[in-house]
């Protein structure tokens, strides 16, 4: 059902790369969103038509040489934030021996960049920031073997010097080079990188090239993109998460200036406007009929409707000995159980898209960190092919995880598709809060025996978690509601970490993949890593008290890691910490109590070492919690942008302070009720933590990730400050005023 007011659209460029890159061979020429994000040039070097290549093993999939003697690096992964498009620079310009101020990154955009998977798992710079340094080494290497044979002498004696090739005096420039011979060669996984020993520009603080934009305003988001003849959308959401439309009255809504049309397909309702401010007044105006649905669980009993869930698969994730073959001669049983409530993502700015449908393609302009992803999903919808949809990435203001941003992507696409035109979707606040997919709801429960000295025998723990399939695979909310083509499987693992990282003679670790979940599950930062590790550090440290031993030593008591032992011993001289078992020395004032909270993890078991130590004061009178500092210990391996990580770092640490003591979706058997920031708080100002950070740089070693590790720890180091403080242990989060004060009042241990 459609109601159309005519008018005229401007006539947008023909999707294809050919009007975006011309050239002869690897002399491509690069395109620039620029700093407004909306000027796409191309300059012709050549009028022989040559696509360069995508492909991830090739070195064109990453590098153009362009006329001017810059160099563009085509990007599969995007700097939602994080600083990776400044660390990426610093990758190129080292690996290819070219200035920095010479290198410009395209990211996203899957008309031109590889298909590097989405950005997350902090695998960009560890993945795709390596895949960059290969493909660049290998066009160095290969750029001063084409020197050495013009000069006759050896590519060892060639050396290379901002874009130059260079022998006794002599010089040739990239851009010379690849005139003459593409850069269409296979990346040599093999090929000889840089020694750093020889770094001028990876290892350095450099300044962020995002920052100053956004500091003048002058950068754009994708909430400031605009095209020529663009309309506007509202979405109106039903009233209930699985309501059907039954009928709508849109009298009241073609009165307002501006008014263009009102698009329905099955479920999906919008209100299409010449302009913003009338596309919320025509949403609000509409007068739409919904069906009735009570399918959620009651929220007070959400934990019941977790662990009586029916269970999809199950999975052994860690074992060592036998459990079950032990004898309980003088030893004792220690249980606990620990949950971790549903979160929201809570981006400052709600998520937003532009999309243009022209001649059965469609372009989208979006701020999703999985672009390629997306495009598969937007194809199936519109049951396209793939090479008929393009998404470009634009900044977005914050992601954390799948949110909004490839929702409001489907839901600009579907509506242009119906209005022939260009279309700008923005989300509202309620609809970020009550309609992007939710960090699932996890249970945990942990079981260990030990001896008379508090010797660990056995450890037995059981996660029940969203079902791994689907947590990443996150179905577009325009093709639910209209019923569309939907679902691209991407497994998920948010199993990781749940494997402990001491050394037990029996161990048993088991994760039941719930088959469903209250709401669309959709990975959060640090996914299944910080509820796993969470109930893994909370349950080692009710361990370490029991056997009245520090709880630094007795981690270490049990880990044959020297990498991670000398990270817990950075830390422990980082905070001036003093060996004593927790909750030991009471440090009381009036009604302030003080406490000291540490947490370790090998991120994954296979890379990134943090340790930490929070220090939190609590008020026993109101149940308040304030956490005071943050020290950290750091190893990621080699070190790309320092002040980069640091920025990283903090940046774990505040959200995830935020996270622990007072993030919560609450909804009743309808909705989410928590669709703004009263019902949804966040951490102010007056409650950042301050951060100390102790940076363990190994610049001979594969960098590792940083995006997320830092959070995994944040919640279970606050949990073991608290016990340290009060001698109660919060085994739920968020650690709410109304929780502790529960716990004081029952003095749970």
């Amino acid at each position: 059902m459609s109601l159309i007011t005519k008018n005229t659209s401007t006539q947008l460029p023909a999707l294809s790369r050919r009007n975006l890159l011309q050239g002869a061979g690897s002399l491509v020429v690069s395109f620039s969103l620029g700093t407004l994000g909306e000027n796409v040039v191309a300059q012709t070097a050549n009028a022989t038509i040559k696509p360069k290549s995508n492909a991830t093993d090739e070195v064109e999939g990453f590098i153009s040489v362009n006329s001017n003697g810059t160099v563009t690096i085509f990007s599969g992964k995007v700097d939602l934030g994080t600083g990776i498009r400044t660390a990426m620079t610093q990758i190129a310009a080292e690996e290819l021996d070219v200035a920095f101020s010479k290198i410009n990154v395209i990211e996203g955009d899957t008309l031109n960049t590889p298909d590097q998977g989405p950005t997350f798992g902090s695998l960009s710079i560890q993945n795709g920031g390596m895949q960059i340094r290969v493909a660049c080494a290998t066009a160095r290497e290969a750029l001063k073997a084409q020197a050495a044979k013009q000069w006759g002498v050896t590519p060892v004696e060639i050396e290379t010097k901002d874009g130059m090739c260079n022998l006794q005096g002599k010089s040739i420039s990239y851009v010379e080079l690849v005139s003459q011979q593409p850069l269409n060669m296979k990346s040599d996984p093999k090929v000889a990188l840089k020694s750093p020993s020889n770094y001028s520009v990876v290892g350095k603080s450099i300044p962020r090239l995002d920052i100053p934009a956004k500091l003048t305003g002058e950068f754009t988001y994708i909430h400031d993109f605009k095209l020529p003849g663009m309309l506007h959308a509202r979405v109106v959401r039903p009233p209930a998460l699985h309501a059907n439309l039954i009928a709508f009255d849109d009298s009241q809504v073609k009165t307002i200036p501006g008014f263009v049309q009102i698009v329905r397909d099955g479920n999906f309702l919008a209100v299409v406007c010449t302009d913003e401010w009338a596309a919320i007044k025509g949403s609000k105006k509409l007068k739409a009929q919904w069906s009735d649905w009570k399918g959620l669980p009651e929220q007070n009993d959400l934990w019941n409707y977790v662990r009586n869930s029916k269970v999809a698969s199950v999975e052994q994730l860690q074992k060592a000995g036998d459990v079950n073959q032990i004898s309980t001669d003088g030893t004792k049983t220690i249980q606990s159980t620990y949950d971790f409530a549903v979160h929201t993502h809570g981006s400052i700015g709600p998520s937003c898209a532009v999309a243009s449908w022209e001649n059965g393609q469609v372009t989208c302009w979006n701020a999703s960190q999985q672009t390629h992803l997306l495009r598969k999903q937007l194809a199936q919808m519109l049951k396209l092919t793939d090479d008929k949809v393009r998404c470009v990435y634009l900044d977005g203001a914050g992601c954390y995880g799948r949110n909004g941003h490839e929702d409001a992507a489907a839901d600009a696409v579907l509506v242009s598709k119906h209005v022939g035109k260009p279309v700008r979707v923005q989300w509202s606040r309620a609809d970020e809060h009550g309609w992007d997919p939710k960090g699932p709801p996890s249970l945990y429960d942990f079981k260990a025996l030990v001896d008379k000295d508090g010797k660990v025998i056995s450890w037995e723990s059981d996660a029940y978690m969203a079902e791994r399939p689907k947590q990443i695979s996150v179905t577009l909310l325009a093709a639910d509601l209209a019923d569309l083509p939907r679902e691209v499987p991407h497994p998920g693992n948010i199993q990781n970490s749940f494997a402990i990282q001491y050394k037990l003679p029996n161990i048993r670790a088991t994760a039941h993949y719930v088959e469903n979940t209250p709401f669309r599950p959709g990975w959060i930062r640090t996914p299944g890593r910080m509820q796993n590790t969470y109930g893994n550090e909370c349950f080692i440290d009710e361990l370490a008290v029991h056997a009245k031993t520090d709880p630094f030593e007795f981690r270490l008591k049990y880990l044959e890691d020297p990498r991670g032992a000398e990270c817990i011993q950075r830390a422990m001289k980082l905070a001036n910490w003093r060996s004593a078992p927790s909750n030991s020395k009471p440090n009381r004032s009036g009604d302030i109590v003080k406490g000291r909270g540490v947490s370790y993890i090998k991120y994954e078991l296979v890379r990134t070492y943090i340790a930490v130590v929070a220090d939190i004061e609590l008020n026993i009178k109101t149940g308040f919690v304030k956490v005071n500092k943050f020290y950290v210990a750091h190893d990621c391996g080699q070190i790309i942008n320092p002040d980069g990580l640091r920025n990283q770092i903090d940046g774990n640490i505040i959200q995830t302070v935020s996270r622990t003591l007072m993030e919560e979706v609450k909804f009743n058997r309808s909705a989410v009720t928590s669709v703004d920031w009263i019902s949804y708080p966040i951490i102010k100002f007056p409650h950042v933590p301050s951060v100390e950070i102790d940076l363990i740089d190994r610049p001979t070693e594969k960098p590792w990730g940083a995006g997320e590790p830092a959070a995994a720890v944040v919640p279970s180091a606050i949990a073991n400050a608290i016990y340290d403080a009060a001698g109660i242990r919060m085994r739920s989060v968020p650690i709410t005023p109304e929780k502790v004060l529960l716990a004081l009042k029952t003095k749970t241990t």
